[in-house]
């Protein structure tokens, strides 16, 4: 175990190698995934992919609820 000066300079180049795998990757999977959800329900504010994940989810979770008009031409 390394103890005083020597733990802070090991913690100092841990940070520092960190850093630099993190700008290599440059992304994260939670952005990526934050990305990829563009369709909002407009009732319960959850978020989908695509729009038959959409549709399919407005009909199971709001079925009394009136079907938003950019779902009426969906194929679910």
């Amino acid at each position: 175990m390394a103890r005083g000066h020597q733990k802070i300079q090991s913690q100092q180049k841990n940070a520092k190698k960190q850093a630099e795998q993190k700008k290599k990757h440059g992304h994260d999977q939670k952005t990526a995934a934050k990305a990829a959800l563009v369709y909002t329900c407009s009732i319960c504010r959850t978020q989908m992919p695509d729009p038959k994940t959409f549709k399919q989810h407005f009909e199971s979770k709001h079925p009394k609820s009136p079907m938003p008009p950019e779902l009426e031409d969906v194929q679910a």
